[in-house]
């Protein structure tokens, strides 16, 4: 090519093609059949659907109030690294509903889930229902959850899955979150996935 006008616009073509910077990162759970709809109780007595978190993210973790050790820890962290992604970018944390939803729908009520849930974090809100309305949302949502001794009527243990996961504006699944690694670790995929 001698016409160093041609060139000239043929290397800017290229290099405006290739500033696209790299293809953006497939979400883990992009696919996956997990979540859907549901209508609950909040703790504060009413009658609330997913629907009222349409446009927003959500952190969903299935639990119960009485557990001993891995519910509160597991929230705890969570709820840290809400907190950190807050510290750095309020208006992008704005987008973030935190869930919690009981498995143990004998003894958690709506006041009992609102003193659990204030202890962690002003917006988290906490979800009970009746025994078949908690199996259908666990089901939906790929949680196990039971009873340890079945017949137990008081100071029983449920064994559960302890997974807590983000889903998108549209309540699709977007990534598990390593609650695991702590509150810095659940701030940087709050970070990278939220936007």
């Amino acid at each position: 090519m001698n016409n160093p006008v041609k060139f000239g616009l043929l290397l800017l073509a290229l290099a405006l093609a290739s500033c696209g910077g790299p293809a953006a990162e497939v979400p883990p759970l992009e696919g996956a059949r997990l979540g859907g709809a549901f209508t609950l109780t909040a703790e504060n007595g009413e009658r609330m659907s997913d629907t009222a978190f349409a446009g927003q993210y959500r952190i969903i973790y299935f639990g119960y109030t009485f557990c001993p050790d891995v519910c509160p820890v597991d929230v705890q962290r969570l709820m840290q690294g809400l907190k950190r992604f807050e510290g750095k970018d309020r208006k992008r944390a704005a987008k973030v509903q935190p869930i919690f939803i009981s498995i143990d729908p004998e003894r958690d009520t709506p006041n009992v889930l609102t003193v659990f849930t204030d202890a962690f974090h002003p917006r988290l809100i906490g979800f009970t229902g009746t025994a078949a309305e908690l199996e259908a949302v666990k089901k939906a949502y790929g949680v196990f959850a039971e009873k340890e001794d079945p017949k137990a009527k008081a100071n029983y243990l449920m064994s559960h899955s302890n997974t807590a996961i983000l889903f998108g504006p549209k309540g699709e699944p977007i990534t598990p979150l390593s609650h695991d690694e702590g509150p810095e670790k659940i701030a940087a995929e709050l970070d990278k996935w939220v936007t």
